[in-house]
């Protein structure tokens, strides 16, 4: 579980307050990159009032946005030594009893189901259903530190007035993990989880806006136990300077069983949200009555490090969307590569040109004549990283005039040639658009 707010479960929340419900009217708002404004206008996302506030629906160019961010970070999560794993958007009650969520969010979670005798809850973490992965078969410390993800859905019962566009939802793609470590291990763990979120906004284009170590405050829910929060907050500083990043401690900020450490980013209007967090709980391994056999044969009791590299799908993508202004890096743009034939003469040669593309796994499109003359294709495509202009000249020549999105034009490059650069900018997620051969 990974809470970007206090006494929360919930990661895809953020402390702002956007009075403006979720509704068919939710993409009028005045600035340039609001994302819900963008969303609509690339065809990435909508709402529909029918499938009702909090749960937009996502349009194949969204799709393909969403697909790449998830595999990146499913790809990223197996270098680093994760095992992905599903587990099931429901539970039984009883289950968040014993994690606490049912005591401390009762109200934020969508109302118990009845099924026969149980009562099933839509979940509110998955924290709970990793801990009883883990438990469910015994564990050597040798099989120390085990790193489990999942890219999961999760639910939150939110007021209308607070939901907006992806970043305030009802139903959360997250991206989660939990590492089952032994007490010396944690710190390392909890680091180089930390080192991974880094290395996610580099490939991203996403910069923190700053690192926030999230203790408890007055108030609030918290477990009732000092020695825990103290052994969890000394870890989680070690870890914070021992990364050499700066932080502030803020007070009320804290999950309720314990401190964590917030990713912090900030959208172009300036307003702050949580995309990342890294914790170290004691809490709920005791809660589960979770074990491994050490080295002395005798049972001890793992430390669960929770960590997420982005947080909820959402959030991410509608964070992307303003950051970049719709225009994604090259891996990550749902059309990489559009083709614009001059005449229905090139048509045909442009078509080819794009299934070349596709070959090397690129993802291209023809924006033809049909389409209106050539200057309003190139204005409409503006946003696409890479143009092609075919015309005579091009077509008979096996080439194409190149047009970056940053307003460069390299000329007429052969097809091959044009090809091989855009794959080498997907492959290694660069930023230069035509880095010098």
């Amino acid at each position: 579980m990974n809470d970007p707010r206090p006494n929360d479960p919930r990661p895809n929340d953020a402390r702002v307050q956007d009075p403006r419900p979720n509704d068919h009217r939710v993409h009028e708002d005045p600035r340039p990159n609001d994302h819900r404004r963008l969303g609509r206008e690339l065809g990435l996302f909508d709402t529909d009032p029918l499938m009702g506030a909090g749960l937009p629906y996502w349009l194949p160019d969204g799709a393909v946005v969403r697909h790449t961010l998830e595999e990146y970070v499913r790809e990223a999560e197996r270098a680093a030594g994760y095992r992905h794993v599903y587990s099931p958007i429901l539970g039984k009650r009883d289950l968040y009893e014993i994690s606490g969520h049912w005591d401390h969010y009762r109200d934020d979670m969508f109302p118990p189901m009845d099924l026969g005798a149980d009562q099933v809850v839509l979940r509110p973490s998955l924290c709970p259903h990793h801990a009883l992965i883990y438990r469910s078969r015994s564990h050597s410390y040798r099989e120390l530190p085990l790193r489990i993800a999942e890219l999961g859905g999760m639910y939150r019962s939110e007021l209308s007035g607070v939901l907006g566009g992806l970043t305030r939802v009802r139903a959360i793609q997250l991206n989660d993990a939990h590492i089952f470590c032994t007490l010396e291990q944690a710190v390392e763990e909890a680091r180089a989880a930390l080192a991974l979120i880094a290395r996610a906004y580099a490939d991203l284009g996403i910069r923190a806006s700053r690192h926030r170590l999230s203790l408890p405050g007055e108030g609030g829910k918290y477990v009732a136990d000092p020695q825990l929060w103290r052994r969890a907050t000394a870890l989680l500083r070690e870890v914070l300077d021992s990364s050499g990043v700066d932080y502030e401690a803020v007070g009320g900020e804290a999950a309720f069983y314990g401190p964590k450490i917030d990713v912090q980013i900030t959208d172009p209007a300036g307003r702050e949200a949580t995309l990342s967090t890294v914790q170290i709980d004691f809490h709920q391994p005791e809660r589960f009555d979770l074990h491994y056999i050490g080295a002395d044969g005798a049972k001890h009791r793992p430390v669960m490090v929770h960590r997420s590299v982005i947080g909820s799908v959402e959030r991410a993508v509608a964070h992307l969307v303003e950051a970049h202004g719709g225009a994604f890096p090259v891996w990550l743009a749902p059309v990489q590569l559009v083709v614009l034939p001059v005449a229905g003469a090139q048509e045909e040669r442009a078509h080819e040109v794009v299934r070349l593309a596709e070959a090397r796994g690129l993802r291209a499109r023809v924006d033809g004549p049909g389409e209106g003359t050539l200057g309003a294709r190139i204005r409409a495509a503006r946003l696409v990283p890479y143009q092609a202009v075919i015309g005579e000249r091009e077509a008979g020549g096996g080439l194409v005039a190149v047009r970056l999105r940053d307003g460069r034009r390299p000329g007429a490059v052969p097809v091959d040639e044009v090809l091989h650069r855009i794959a080498g900018r997907v492959a290694d997620r660069g930023s230069e658009l035509w880095p010098a051969a």
